[in-house]
């Protein structure tokens, strides 16, 4: 019984709960730049 709830709590961790936090890390990271761009202008060469 205990092997099978690790299998769970892992299959939970693995396909649920890490491919969410990574999405949302990724997309909190796209958010800040875009922030940053709105703020402090494109990126590119000084005019």
């Amino acid at each position: 019984m205990r092997r099978r709830s690790e299998l769970v709590t892992f299959f939970i961790l693995a396909f649920g709960i890490w491919p969410i936090l990574a999405v949302a890390a990724v997309g909190g990271f796209g958010f800040m730049v875009w922030m940053y761009q709105i703020i402090a202008g494109p990126p590119g060469p000084p005019v």
